[in-house]
């Protein structure tokens, strides 16, 4: 049977840990060849090199995602060592919660660099290096459909991620290459469970309607599909992977 990903080479940023991380070894069980961008080079490397040990393809690239340069540096890298470019998953991002008042300017600063710019960055390395069937997949999340206090700048920034989302579909679905969204409820990742009380988390598991939150690899299955040929008539759409949190009134 063939998988999914099958010839596709994608690059993902944050892809060392967590729900990037999450990603990118579904992609690497569906077939595909895997470029690993993250801030921390030393992860990045580490994360291939388990890749490789388990006979996978995937290649290190590391920098700040903020920066146009880091983030063509690391497609025309993967040009160049794999041949070719077909997916661009935008996912890193960097978070602090803050009242308003307490909202600093570093605070703007990293959060529409890490998660705003670098989207931008990404759909245009798309645009320069993909071929017809290309797919952008960016990871925004439930916090951008809906207000949630002390998250000014977060659910600001995730909400403009769905708007260049919604733009640069129109732009480049005539050239063949489509863009997505996977916008993430609650997920349980490494960093979440290390830094989020059991109070909280039994509060938010509550207002699930699901009996259960979010796991990595629940984001990386819609990644996936979006990725993958199987949704090659999906243009512009977000897929919500928050166990309907979103829409509930709880």
């Amino acid at each position: 049977m063939t998988k999914q990903l099958e010839g596709k080479v994608a690059l993902v940023t944050g892809g060392a840990q967590g729900i990037g991380r999450g990603i990118v070894d579904k992609f690497i069980a569906e077939g595909a060849v895997v470029g690993i961008l993250d801030r921390d080079l030393e992860k990045a490397q580490a994360a291939v090199d388990e890749i490789k040990a388990q006979g996978g393809q995937a290649y290190a690239f590391g920098g700040d995602v903020a920066k146009r340069e880091t983030i063509f540096n690391a497609a025309g890298g993967l040009v160049e060592q794999a041949g070719r470019f077909d997916v661009m998953v935008s996912n890193a991002m960097w978070v602090r919660y803050a009242p308003v008042l307490e909202i600093t300017e570093k605070d703007v600063s990293m959060m529409t660099g890490t998660g705003f710019n670098s989207v931008v960055w990404g759909i245009q390395a798309a645009a320069e290096y993909m071929k017809e069937g290309g797919s952008v997949v960016n990871i925004a999340s439930s916090s951008g459909f809906i207000g949630l206090p002390k998250a000014l700048i977060y659910c600001g920034v995730k909400a403009g991620v769905l708007g260049l989302m919604r733009s640069a579909a129109a732009e480049l679905g005539p050239r063949g290459i489509r863009v997505n969204s996977v916008a993430p409820g609650y997920t349980e990742t490494e960093g979440v469970v290390k830094n989020v009380s059991e109070e909280t988390r039994k509060i938010r598991q509550a207002k699930t309607p699901m009996p259960r939150l979010g796991k990595p690899e629940d984001i990386a299955n819609a990644a996936c599909f979006l990725a993958s040929d199987q949704s090659a008539f999906v243009n512009g759409e977000c897929v919500r992977v928050d166990g309907g949190s979103a829409i509930a009134y709880l």
